[in-house]
């Protein structure tokens, strides 16, 4: 078997799959992902609700020392760490029902992303292997994701971190490790401090055909090659490009993609595209960025 070639030790992974039988419901779910079900609008409508900004706030304002002190040490901004945490797990409430191994084990059979899963699936083995969790325990979204940070396996065992320093990377329980797994995750993917994800901007109807004429990114995930490619923001004004106040773009000598979102358009710049690392749609890297930029 693959997973004993691998290292995984034979009681784990007898343990893991005994009585293992295909969810039908995993394969429902896969197939209508609202992040490319829904249109920007109602996306935003479901997930940007008055209700979440609130108790973002309420909840920055909780965790702030913590919070504060582990964006310090990674270098992320905090309000980011708390939107994350709050839409991926409805702010703690959150951290996955399903349990994990039949839920991997039916995708990778799925042959839609068998390769993508089975290699989560592995990752998922190990980390039973090592002991960081008790099968019993292991649990996480209908797509495999763990714990309150919503991490794939294998991201666990890149990202995840033991800030409070109790021997353990606990994405479960211990808001500490949370908090600092999603901040070491962005940071991992390129977020820079003090920078700003983008801004919405006005794009005059004159301007519309060429911009839909520029070339597009040629790598990356699906949602960064809808971006276009990066242009200074002295060539964005050229084009006539305002914020979405009326006012001129800063003059600063930084590059930005155009993520045009239905009617609205996005000048973002690389932290916006760490949010894509942490999930590569659009409807959700946006929503997390106008989830912290209105936490007061």
């Amino acid at each position: 078997m693959e997973a004993l070639s691998r290292g995984i030790r034979t009681e784990t992974v007898d343990q893991a799959f005994n009585g293992l039988a295909p969810v039908q419901q995993i394969l429902e779910r896969d197939r209508t992902q609202a992040e490319f079900a829904l249109d920007l609008r109602t996306y935003f409508a479901r997930r940007l609700t008055r209700t979440t900004v609130r108790t973002a706030g309420r909840m920055y304002a909780r965790h702030r020392v913590l919070v504060t002190d582990i964006a310090r040490k990674y270098d992320v901004a905090p309000r980011i760490i708390i939107a994350i945490w709050g839409l991926e797990s409805n702010f703690g409430r959150f951290a996955g029902v399903r349990p994990t191994i039949p839920t991997l084990a039916t995708l990778a059979y799925d042959p839609r992303r068998s390769t993508l899963f089975r290699n989560e699936l592995f990752s998922a083995l190990e980390i039973l292997d090592r002991g960081d969790i008790e099968i019993g325990r292991l649990k996480g979204s209908w797509a495999g994701a763990l714990g309150q940070p919503q991490f794939m396996p294998s991201s666990y065992l890149k990202f995840a971190q033991d800030f409070d320093g109790d021997g353990r990377r606990d994405i479960w329980d211990s808001q500490a490790d949370v908090f600092a797994s999603i901040a070491y995750y962005l940071q991992q993917h390129g977020w820079a401090a003090g920078e700003r994800w983008g801004r919405e901007v006005r794009v005059p109807e004159g301007a519309r055909k060429k911009i839909d004429a520029l070339p597009r990114r040629a790598e990356g995930c699906r949602a960064v090659r809808l971006m276009t490619a990066a242009m200074s923001l002295k060539e964005w004004s050229a084009l006539g490009l305002r914020t979405a106040s009326g006012r001129p773009l800063p003059r600063a000598d930084m590059h930005a993609s155009l993520v045009p979102a239905g009617s609205q358009f996005y000048l973002v710049y690389r932290n916006y595209e760490a949010l894509l690392g942490y999930n590569c749609s659009h409807s959700y890297a946006l929503s997390i960025a106008l989830l912290a930029e209105r936490i007061p």
